[in-house]
């Protein structure tokens, strides 16, 4: 089994910060918001995007489909009692030449081999498309 480490502390009253490897994230914490950081639930949708572009790089060479880029838009929805994700929507574009059938083929093991994605889909209501990106002209 992999093991993930993150340590995380208060800077200050306005923010926190996370390290892991070299990596340094400023947190946004301050009760009133700050709009130079990632809140919780920002980081929560973040993750997702970051766990589908990743399974892409990953599995994109094994099934011969070549990608110019990848875009992920999601959208939570925050339930107020008891505080929660209610729902996670999200559409991932792929720039990519490739058939549909690929592109399923594609989306399909971004959703079976997702470490976050599989976490997050046990816990609340996820679900989404991958489209390719239109090209220029057409």
């Amino acid at each position: 089994m992999l093991e993930y480490h993150v340590n995380a502390r208060r800077l200050d009253p306005h923010g926190s910060e996370a390290t892991c490897k070299e990596a340094r994230l400023i947190l946004d914490t301050d009760p009133n918001g700050r709009p130079d950081a990632f809140n919780p639930a920002e980081l929560f949708l973040a993750a997702i995007a970051a766990c589908m572009i990743k399974n892409i790089e990953r599995v994109a060479p094994m099934v011969k489909l070549e990608v110019r880029g990848v875009e992920v838009r999601l959208q939570g929805v925050r339930q107020d009692s008891p505080p929660k994700m209610a729902s996670v929507t999200y559409e991932l574009i792929v720039d990519t030449d490739a058939d549909d059938h690929k592109l399923q083929l594609l989306h399909h093991n971004v959703r079976k081999y997702g470490t976050i994605y599989n976490t997050v889909a046990e816990a609340t209501h996820l679900e989404g498309r991958m489209v390719r990106r239109p090209r220029p002209g057409c």
